[in-house]
C-alpha cells in the first residue's frame, strides 16, 4: 500500500483566497461574516452569511472562460491552480491518466437555476442559455479543473450534502493509497448565497437569525440557533510519498484513513444514537492502525445547530471512549460559516496545518455551556499542542457521514 501525503493546498473562502492567508486569519479568530449585500434581504429574516468578497478570478482563469463558468466553478478552478503552485509542480512529470480530480459539490450552480428560471418564466423557454445546463451541473467544477490541468485520470463529483468534500478526499486518499493513481486534485466547492438557498434554508430553521455578527456562528453553545451561509472552496493535492520524496516537496500532513457510513435514519436529522458517525470516526482512525488515544484533536463538523453539536458530541463519545475527555475539538464553521459541499475542504486544510504547526484554533463565539454537550470545545483560546493525529468530520443531509484521518508526517 502506498502512503499519501498532502503537498499543495488552495483555497477560496470568506477568511482568505489561498491557504497562507486563510490559516493567518483563523489562528488571529478573525470572523468571515458580513451582512448580505447580494440582494435585498429586507424581506428574510437571516441578514447575516459567510460570503467571499472581492473575488477576482483573473489570476489564473481567462475573462472569456469565466463567463461560462459558474462560481463554484470558478471557486474550484482557482484554488486547484493555486494549490498546484503551492505544491510547487504541475504533475506534467506524471502519466496524464494517473492524475485524478474529485472534487464535491453539495448543490452545484444555484445562481445560474434561479436567473435562468427568472428568464423562463418572464420570456419563454426559448430564452433559456444554451450553457444553463452546463454550467450549473455540480460535475462542472471537476470536469473544468481536469480541462484546465490536463490531468485525465479520475474524475467525477461527491453530491453527499454537507460530506461531499470529505468524501471526495476519502475517495481520491484510497485511489492513490491503493495504487489507482498517483496523484490526485481534491475537496469541494459551493456557492449558493442567493434568495432561493437562503429562503429555503431559512424554512427548515436551519439558519442562525443573529443581527451581530460575532453572534451569528457559535457552535456547541447553548444560546446557538443555527449555521451561517457560506460560499467558496478547498482544494488539496495529495501524492503518494515516494513521488513527493522525490521531487523534494513540502509535505503538510499524511492522510492515513478514510471512514464513511450512513445512518438510514431521516433526511435531516443525524441519528441521535450517533451511531453512524462513531462508526466512521473509528474506521477512520483504525485504518491508519491507530488507537482512539492516537487522537489528539477532532475538527468537528460543528454546525452550530442543536441537533448536530449535541448528536456529534455523543458520537465522539462513542468512536473514542475515554479518550474523549482528552481530545481537543473545534469548529471552524465558528468564524467561516457552513460552505456546505466545500466544508470538508477547507476543514481539512485547517486540520493539516494545525498538525503542522502544532496550534488548534479557538471556537469563537462560544459563550454558555450546553449540559449535552461537554467535551473539550477549546473555547478560552487558541492551543498550542503537540498533535500525532487528528480527524476531520464531515455529517451531510440525508444521513452521509464522512471522517478523514490525518497523521503528522514523520
Amino acid at each position: 500500500m502506498n502512503r499519501v501525503v498532502i503537498t499543495g493546498m488552495g483555497t477560496v473562502n470568506p477568511l482568505g483566497k489561498n491557504a497562507e492567508e486563510f490559516w493567518k486569519n483563523i489562528v488571529a479568530n478573525k470572523i468571515g461574516f458580513s451582512y448580505i449585500d447580494q440582494f435585498d434581504a429586507e424581506n428574510f429574516d437571516v441578514k447575516i452569511v459567510g460570503a467571499v468578497k472581492d473575488f477576482d478570478s483573473g489570476k489564473y482563469i481567462d475573462k472569456k472562460e469565466a463567463k461560462r463558468m459558474e462560481r463554484f466553478t470558478q471557486f474550484a478552478v482557482y484554488s486547484t491552480l493555486d494549490a498546484l503552485s503551492d505544491a510547487g509542480t504541475d504533475l506534467k512529470d506524471l502519466d496524464p491518466f494517473r492524475v485524478g480530480v474529485i472534487i464535491g459539490c453539495g448543490i452545484g450552480g444555484l445562481e445560474e437555476t434561479q436567473s435562468e428560471h427568472k428568464k423562463y418564466l418572464e420570456k419563454g423557454p426559448n430564452r433559456i442559455s444554451v450553457f444553463y445546463i452546463p454550467t450549473m451541473i455540480a460535475n462542472m467544477a471537476a470536469g473544468q479543473v481536469s480541462m484546465s490541468t490536463g490531468f485525465k485520470g479520475s474524475n467525477f463529483a461527491t453530491v453527499t450534502a454537507c460530506a461531499s468534500a470529505t468524501h471526495a478526499i476519502g475517495e481520491a486518499f484510497r485511489k492513490v493509497k491503493h495504487g489507482y493513481l498517483d496523484a490526485c486534485i481534491c475537496g469541494g466547492t459551493e456557492s449558493c448565497i442567493t434568495e432561493f438557498a437562503l429562503g429555503a434554508f431559512n424554512n427548515m430553521k436551519a439558519l442562525s437569525n443573529a443581527t451581530e455578527l460575532d453572534k451569528a456562528s457559535t457552535p456547541f453553545d447553548a444560546e446557538r440557533q443555527g449555521f451561517v451561509l457560506g460560499e467558496g472552496s478547498g482544494i488539496l493535492v495529495i501524492e503518494e510519498l515516494e513521488h513527493a520524496k522525490a521531487r523534494g516537496a513540502k509535505i503538510y500532513a499524511e492522510i492515513v484513513g478514510y471512514g464513511e457510513t450512513a445512518d438510514a435514519y431521516h433526511i435531516t436529522s443525524p441519528d441521535p444514537e450517533g451511531e453512524g458517525a462513531a462508526m466512521a470516526m473509528k474506521m477512520a482512525y483504525e485504518e491508519g492502525g491507530l488507537s482512539a488515544g492516537d487522537i489528539g484533536y477532532i475538527n468537528a463538523h460543528g454546525t452550530s445547530t442543536g441537533l448536530n453539536d449535541k448528536y456529534e458530541t455523543l458520537a465522539i463519545k462513542k468512536a473514542l471512549g475515554e479518550q474523549a475527555e482528552n481530545v481537543v475539538i473545534n469548529s471552524t464553521k465558528s468564524m467561516t460559516g457552513h460552505l456546505l459541499g466545500a466544508a470538508g475542504g477547507i476543514e481539512a486544510i485547517v486540520t493539516a496545518l494545525s498538525l503542522k504547526n502544532g496550534i488548534v484554533h479557538k471556537t469563537v463565539g462560544y459563550k454558555t455551556p450546553d449540559p449535552e454537550c461537554d467535551l473539550d470545545y477549546c473555547v478560552e483560546a487558541n492551543r498550542e499542542i503537540s498533535i500525532k493525529a487528528a480527524l476531520s468530520n464531515s455529517l451531510g443531509f440525508g444521513g452521509h457521514n464522512a471522517t478523514i484521518c490525518l497523521k503528522r508526517y514523520e
